[in-house]
């Protein structure tokens, strides 16, 4: 995480947690168009397009008092961290304990290499889900991806 990053990021935290919502990333990256700070944020339901904006207005005069690129321009965008995000740190398995998730793993337990289930527990070595009125144990050094399960 770049300093610009974590300097927003734990500048914007009370105000976006006033407002009912979760941080969950801070990027701040060279795109097309320039320097780009997103703020990737998460509430339980859901994000909608509405919520990005009320987060947006709210943190544009902070963000500006504090400067975080020394008068360098850049573009704001406030974003929903998206269904599909990778849940990697111990702060997203908190965010969705209780949640459907898939895993897919580096090599095969049992002949499997996906598992989908809710996620009942972890911790910094393993993830515990309930898989088919089973619980299944998971070593999170293998786990290649985490993610919310999505049925279609």
């Amino acid at each position: 995480m770049s300093k610009v990053s974590e300097n927003v990021e734990k500048f914007l935290t009370p105000i976006v947690e006033d407002l009912g919502y979760e941080i969950v990333e801070v990027e701040f990256a060279k795109k097309y168009n320039g320097d780009n700070l997103t703020i990737f944020i998460d509430k339980k339901g859901g994000v909608a397009i509405e919520d990005c904006e009320k987060v947006h207005l709210a943190i544009d005069a902070p963000l500006d008092e504090l400067n975080p690129t020394n008068d360098k321009p850049y573009t704001l965008n406030v974003s929903s961290s998206g269904i599909d995000r990778p849940i990697v740190s111990d702060k997203d398995y908190n965010r969705n304990l209780g949640e459907l998730l898939e895993v897919r793993l580096f090599q095969a337990i049992n002949k499997k290499k996906i598992f989908v289930g809710t996620l009942v527990e972890f911790s910094s070595d393993e993830v515990k889900l309930s898989v088919d009125d089973d619980e299944i144990i998971l070593d999170r050094k293998l786990i290649s991806k985490a993610t919310k399960y999505i049925d279609f």
